[in-house]
């Protein structure tokens, strides 16, 4: 029997970090058009309040919480809220990150630790603190997002590239241990993706180097999410969904 993909994740409770602008709130958008309550955490208030409320006039069940997700006690806060409110969480879409973008050579180790706790760091801490409520949910699903610069590394991100190859280790990691608990763990590894920070650099970033000659629209990946954390794939875990007009190809 064939789900309606409006009704796919119907009843379902996720969460999604860095869920304040870009990614984070077309997952968000996406997730609860197909039925789920969503709760997006993010360190920016105003954006994350801005967000959620927009998508609550659009009759969606969205709302925000503050979360630094390098912070521990601010996980266990979330952990109390989604505990309060749900019960249980069926969705974990560890999304937030930074970047920048500095050579081995010049780069600091103060820099270094602040991103890999922010991307790395950060998603291991979501895992550990929320799998109690994984483990209550329905068909758990977590989604990690890495990046095509995980697996093939580039010049002047050496941070960023070791944070996304390490959350794609933790990935298959999780995967193994939590497969005996019915819960599916997950990456997305995007390409270049516009945002209102590159959108108008058509010829930027990995463009020149993908196939389909553009970066992804937020919107697509947040359909490869949907697909992941829904029972329609109910057999998928382990394993890297990549989405990057072909770069990898080249």
């Amino acid at each position: 029997m064939t789900t309606n993909p409006a009704h796919r994740l119907a009843g379902r409770s996720a969460l999604i970090t860095g869920g304040a602008r870009g990614q984070g709130a077309a997952h968000a958008q996406r997730l609860a058009a197909e039925g789920a309550a969503v709760l997006i955490g993010d360190v920016l208030d105003e954006a994350g309040e801005k967000t959620a409320a927009s998508l609550q006039s659009d009759g969606l069940d969205v709302s925000y919480l503050h979360l630094d997700v390098s912070d521990p006690a601010s996980w266990r806060a979330a952990h109390d809220l989604v505990e309060e409110r749900f019960g249980q969480l069926d969705i974990l879409v560890n999304n937030a990150g930074i970047i920048h973008v500095t050579e081995i050579g010049d780069e600091t180790l103060e820099a270094w630790n602040h991103l890999l706790g922010v991307n790395l760091t950060g998603a291991f801490l979501g895992l550990r603190t929320m799998l109690p409520l994984l483990r209550k949910g329905t068909n758990s699903s977590v989604v990690n997002t890495s990046s095509i610069f995980g697996p093939s590394g580039a010049i002047g991100y050496s941070a960023y590239a070791a944070s996304k190859s390490g959350l794609l280790g933790l990935t298959r990691t999780a995967a193994l241990e939590l497969a005996p608990d019915g819960i599916r763990v997950n990456a997305l590894v995007p390409g270049g993706v516009s945002t209102p920070l590159n959108e108008l650099e058509p010829e930027g970033g990995v463009v020149p180097e993908t196939p389909l000659g553009r970066r992804a629209n937020a919107d697509e990946l947040a359909a490869a999410v949907a697909f992941l954390v829904s029972d329609d794939a109910s057999f998928v875990t382990g394993t890297e969904l990549v989405v990057d007009g072909g770069f990898r190809t080249r």
